[in-house]
């Protein structure tokens, strides 16, 4: 039997640490009843950072996906009243797409899923290790490209 190699033994790892903290989140979504996609909640984290409500073309090109993806997520998104297309006030042909106060609620859930999530997952880990993997997790973080 070969030992895997150090880089992919970390690849691994890192996968099943995401993948540990995503099911776990989720069931903590599912138990506070927010039905989100997990495309959705990037699209909704993507709207939070923007100044002032993106156009759909910015939406698809920040979550580098093709405009017809961010469409149908933006009508899910919309249909639950999370967000809202609105006409850009300087040009009527322009539509904006702008967080509602659910898509808010729905946010502010999601960092408590997320949190809570991570919490759990951490709980072995002493202060000082959880201060040394949050920095060197910053420094990967911070070494590739910006992403939501």
């Amino acid at each position: 039997m070969t030992t895997p190699e150090p880089d992919g033994l970390l690849a691994e790892q890192l996968l099943r640490l995401t993948r540990r903290i995503h099911r776990s989140q989720q069931r903590r979504l599912e138990s506070a009843g927010v039905a989100i996609t997990p495309a959705q909640s990037r699209l909704l984290r993507a709207l939070a950072q923007e100044e002032r409500p993106p156009r759909m073309a910015d939406l698809a090109a920040r979550l580098e996906v093709v405009p017809r993806a961010v469409t149908t997520l933006v009508d899910g998104l919309e249909a639950a009243g999370r967000v809202r297309r609105a006409p850009d006030a300087e040009n009527r042909r322009v539509i904006r797409v702008e967080l509602t106060d659910t898509g808010r609620a729905t946010l502010r859930a999601l960092r408590e899923a997320r949190r809570e999530a991570a919490e759990d997952i951490l709980s072995p880990l002493s202060p000082r290790q959880r201060a040394d993997f949050g920095a060197l997790l910053s420094a990967l973080v911070d070494a590739g490209p910006r992403t939501c």
